[in-house]
């Protein structure tokens, strides 16, 4: 497995050295290798994630906490994943389901609030586009 160091991730990622060291304590993002001297060794795997971060914060508009809960969920679902794989057990596949089932939909909750925080913004920045231009208007008459 091809790891990184810490430089490399921050050019790739666009995020500070201190960032990432700061998201991996809030569990953001999981523990990394290290070498014999300490120093961390970061994984494709830890790259994507750090890229998943930074979409939600900067696309999506989340909180880090939020961005923490969907960690969380994800690997609750990484989980019940193998959980569901390994199980012949109709009951218990059918609990796991449920289970990943229900972090779902508060994943889209959090997205559907989130989709009308900004639709609301939007709106409210249209109306005031609006009665500028038409104060615009007012003033060439």
């Amino acid at each position: 497995m091809e790891t990184y160091k810490i430089d490399e991730v921050s050019k790739v990622t666009g995020l500070t050295k201190r960032t990432i060291r700061y998201y991996e304590e809030l569990g953001l993002l999981m523990s990394t290798q290290r070498t014999e001297g300490g120093m961390r060794l970061y994984s494709q795997e830890h790259i994507e994630r750090l890229k998943q971060i930074v979409s939600a914060r900067d696309v999506l508009g989340f909180s880090l906490q939020e961005i923490l809960d969907f960690v969380q969920l994800r690997e609750t679902f990484e989980g019940h994943r193998t959980s569901i794989q390994n199980t012949e057990d109709a009951e218990q596949k059918r609990h796991h389901l449920q289970e990943v089932e229900r972090g779902l939909a508060q994943q889209l909750q959090m997205i559907d609030q989130k989709m009308e925080t900004m639709a609301q913004f939007r709106r409210e920045r249209e109306q005031l586009h609006q009665r500028i231009k038409e104060a615009i208007q007012n003033t060439l008459t």
